[in-house]
């Protein structure tokens, strides 16, 4: 069984993302969720990030951060559209990584090293008609193209977080797909 890492999305720690930690579990996986905004959640992406904004973006990632060094190598990292930013650097630099679950958000491999480690399997998950994951598909396909351990879902619609339950973006049959794909990688690594 794995232990991951999950960084929840701008709207916060939300039921549905301790929803989808909470099914990692019951396959018996460890699954860690980080409160960076300390008990908040909002009613909006553009609400997250005002929060985030007036916290300071680098003050949150760094509290990410902070939670890996808690517990040992060997994690799992996986990030929610903004928990991208935390999983997928932690995945590239920090030793001991065995996988990292990007959904909704991809960046450029180079914002966080040279290339992306071969030996570090990597998923990517987003909406085609996303208006966030759009401007992120070409980081997408180039990590895709770069790492030989790597694979990117692109579902159809346009919703953005997608697999969280408690928002009005969610989409059952994507999430349960990207589920599926979840708790297949997840018993690879």
């Amino acid at each position: 069984m794995a232990e991951v890492l999950l960084y929840h999305h701008i709207q916060g720690l939300t039921d549905g993302v301790r929803a989808f930690a909470d099914d990692l579990r019951q396959a018996g996986h460890t699954v860690h969720t980080p409160d960076l905004f300390a008990g908040r959640t909002f009613g909006s992406i553009e609400e997250g990030f005002e929060f985030a904004r007036g916290t300071g973006f680098d003050a949150i990632r760094e509290r990410g951060a902070a939670a890996a060094d808690e517990l040992d190598a060997g994690l799992v990292y996986a990030g929610f559209s903004f928990g991208v930013t935390i999983a997928q650097r932690l995945a590239q630099t920090r030793p001991g990584a065995r996988g990292a679950l990007l959904m909704y958000s991809c960046i450029p491999v180079s914002e966080f090293g040279e290339a992306w480690p071969q030996d570090v399997p990597v998923q990517v998950h987003g909406k085609e008609g996303d208006e966030f994951f759009d401007e992120d598909l070409p980081a997408a396909r180039e990590l895709v193209r770069s790492a030989d351990a790597a694979e990117l879902f692109v579902y159809p619609g346009d919703e953005h977080l997608f697999a969280d339950s408690s928002l009005g973006a969610y989409d059952p049959e994507a999430s349960a797909l990207l589920r599926e794909r979840v708790h297949a990688f997840l018993a690879s690594v």
